[in-house]
């Protein structure tokens, strides 16, 4: 008979020092990014060392990708979609984001006016006839107008708008297919065309015009059918027009998403949705050195703000035209200008650029020894211009 006092065999579990050590480590980590993100969200100097020596935010001048330029010739240079564009004697170079030449194109203009969106760039000779629109690296196609182009605009899905002035009429307004197929042309007899606009999803035409016959400026936007326009239904084809306050001066207009229609008056930022005017921005009272429509979705202004006997901020005030949530940016020095395209937002410090995004977080700061005087920015790639060279950015 078993002895029932006799010791029962206890299996004793092995313990898993390497599962122990990878839980340790994780949860190391995890603290580590917790308390870094604390940090980075909460603390502006710990947020500075994190961009610079964690993140690589900052690049300093001569570290950067390079396109060469020769000093003697006078380069007109843009930045679209992924491409920095260099036109220097009717010829186009088309540079990628690493300095190296992608493509050359034969554009016979000389005084360019540039307009870009999604993969699309539309050219013009600025007080020419001369037209093209390229996708991507590739002409589409091109055409010659009556009269002097005062100014050109096109959609992100290639559809082209263009002012032209030099007329019997005071502006003619042209509008072209993707393919380069002439649509319609609109005529305004009385009043000056500022800015145009096309909506993303190809509808409407905004019109932005002035007239100055009065004692007061009166500026007022018309809204366009295309769809009417384009088959001729010229007196139908005008949806509704809304006129501003006498002496009250329109800037720029954009469609952004859902057909919002931006409006930048020297004073303030309006939208007009649904048919209905309302204010984003007022600048009363406000020391607002810059503003910004041509951005994804959203708009921006540049407030200048006292922070001494002599010294003053920069307050980016950036607004999010669905929500209407606003986001602020500071940085202590006075803007000497900024540069918008898409969700970027370039300030141009004196001997920095600050590249923010539209949601209020710094993308890359760039460094120079020397003052910065010309910036080329789109969504993904910027151009710092000197004289003998063009340092690339990467967004």
């Amino acid at each position: 008979m078993k002895d029932v006092w006799e010791e029962s065999n206890v299996e004793v579990k092995k313990i898993n020092k390497k599962k122990i050590i990878i839980t340790t480590v994780v949860a190391i980590l995890v603290v580590f990014i917790t308390v870094l993100v604390g940090l980075y969200l909460s603390n502006e100097q710990a947020r500075d060392w994190i961009d610079r020596n964690i993140f690589r935010k900052e690049v300093q001048q001569d570290k950067a990708a390079t396109i060469e330029l020769k000093e003697e010739q006078n380069s007109n240079i843009y930045a679209f979609n992924k491409y920095i564009g260099i036109l220097n004697q009717t010829k186009f170079t088309i540079y990628g984001n690493t300095g190296n030449e992608e493509t050359s194109l034969d554009i016979q203009i000389s005084n360019p006016i540039f307009s870009s969106a999604n993969r699309f760039l539309a050219i013009a000779e600025s007080g020419g006839q001369k037209l093209y629109l390229i996708e991507d690296k590739t002409i589409s196609w091109n055409a010659e107008v009556e009269g002097n182009i005062l100014q050109v605009h096109v959609n992100k899905n290639g559809y082209v708008a263009v002012i032209i002035t030099g007329t019997s009429y005071k502006t003619v307004i042209k509008m072209y297919s993707p393919s380069g197929e002439e649509m319609f042309t609109t005529f305004l007899a009385s009043t000056r065309a500022i800015d145009v606009s096309i909506s993303n999803d190809n509808k409407y035409l905004a019109i932005a015009e002035i007239d100055t016959s009065g004692t007061a400026i009166q500026s007022s936007i018309r809204i366009m059918s295309i769809e009417k326009a384009k088959n001729g239904e010229t007196e139908n084809s005008l949806e509704k027009t809304y006129t501003s306050e006498a002496g009250k001066l329109i800037a720029n207009i954009r469609y952004q998403n859902k057909n919002k229609l931006i409006c930048m008056y020297t004073d303030s930022i309006t939208e007009i949705e649904n048919e209905q005017e309302s204010t984003l921005v007022d600048n009363a009272d406000k020391k607002v050195s810059f503003q910004s429509i041509d951005l994804e979705n959203n708009i921006c202004s540049v407030e200048e703000q006292s922070s001494g006997l002599f010294t003053a901020d920069s307050i980016i005030n950036i607004v999010d035209v669905d929500s209407k949530s606003q986001k602020q940016y500071t940085v202590n020095y006075v803007a000497r200008e900024i540069y918008t395209s898409g969700n970027i937002i370039a300030l141009n410090l004196g001997t920095e650029i600050e590249f923010i995004n539209t949601d209020g977080w710094l993308v890359k700061r760039y460094v120079a020894n020397q003052e910065i005087t010309n910036v080329v920015v789109s969504n993904s790639i910027a151009g710092i211009i000197y004289r003998d060279k063009i340092e690339i950015i990467n967004l």
